[in-house]
């Protein structure tokens, strides 16, 4: 099986690569929602986070409010970092299980969409690496418009992850979201084309 770590910052299209990659006959595995499970009601992921932050991070179903966590750790650099040392390592090896299952079942390409692939050091878990890349300011309206939400706070967001540069020099391959869904989807087509064949 061949594996695909999928990432880029936020508001670069990395779900919309995801989709097209999706079409063009990858497995998809969304590892945000993986982290979600890390920490649900009865894991040990779960009493880590409440032992860390307390009872105030649980909702009313009983589950982790995650707006509630990351009003805690954004803007507070230490507490990140614990959240993010708990809940990282868990979702490496979760990760690592479904890509586990999936070669077991005889899935041939694998893409694995990861916002913190590389900030959480899960590089080693896949053949390649490929990153999306956008202009910030067409990832800033992008957000603004899909999540309503200030410039002000988008580019704090902006701020607080590696740049671009950074995550291009560390790429197997690299896809421009810079225009529109046609372009794009022609883009990923060909990287597509240029790194799977041979390995399906």
């Amino acid at each position: 099986m061949f594996t695909i770590g999928l990432t880029g910052g936020i508001g670069s299209g990395k779900s919309t690569v995801a989709g097209v990659l999706n079409d063009l006959g990858a497995k998809l595995v969304d590892a945000d929602r993986v982290g979600w499970e890390v920490y649900r009601t009865g894991t040990g992921g779960y009493r880590s986070v409440v032992d860390e932050f307390g009872e105030e991070v649980v909702g009313p179903d009983g589950e982790i409010d995650r707006k509630r966590l990351g009003s805690i750790v954004f803007g507070d650099p230490a507490r990140m970092e614990a959240l993010t040392g708990i809940v990282w390592p868990l979702i490496a090896g979760a990760v690592a299980d479904r890509i586990g299952e999936e070669a077991a079942r005889g899935t041939l390409i694998l893409v694995v969409e990861a916002a913190v692939l590389f900030e959480a050091g899960w590089e080693n878990l896949f053949d390649e690496i490929w990153v999306v890349t956008a202009r910030e300011e067409m990832a800033v309206e992008r957000l603004i418009s899909r999540d309503g939400v200030t410039a002000e706070s988008v580019l704090a967001r902006v701020a607080a992850q590696i740049p671009d540069e950074e995550r291009v020099r560390r790429a197997d391959a690299v896809i421009d979201n810079g225009g529109d869904l046609t372009g794009l989807r022609r883009s990923v087509e060909s990287v597509w084309r240029e790194r799977t064949t041979g390995k399906a």
